[in-house]
């Protein structure tokens, strides 16, 4: 059984960095493709970010890029999310999804096979 545990969220100011952690186990996460997304109360899931398997190609949604980083670590069956510059539209709950195919939406939920609890992140202004 594929099981995703979300760390690292929590209530920072406006300004503040963060760094989720997402760990993987009971399958095989070099061989997946990962992704961020989050769900702010009274809005749709959106995707933060996504990785390859390979950690060759990123993709990030349009309010995130230029800052939040996703990377992936084999050898921890982890991947993260650091989040700098928060603002206070961050805030929302961050789920962890994993994907076995070929990842060809990335921004697409049902792309994904496998999915964490979540992590609430709130920044405070």
């Amino acid at each position: 059984q594929v099981r995703l545990v979300e760390s690292g969220g929590g209530l920072v100011q406006a300004g503040d960095s963060l760094r989720l952690s997402c760990t993987v186990s009971g399958g095989s996460f070099d061989t997946y493709n990962m992704g961020w997304f989050r769900q702010a109360p009274g809005k749709e899931r959106e995707l933060v970010a996504a990785i390859t398997w390979t950690g060759g190609a990123t993709v990030y949604g349009r309010s995130v890029s230029g800052r939040f980083t996703i990377s992936k670590d084999d050898a921890e069956n982890t991947v993260y999310l650091q989040m700098n510059s928060l603002k206070p539209e961050d805030t929302a709950v961050y789920y962890c999804a994993a994907d076995e195919g070929l990842l060809s939406d990335p921004y697409g939920e049902d792309e994904y096979d496998y999915w964490g609890q979540g992590t609430q992140v709130t920044v405070s202004s």
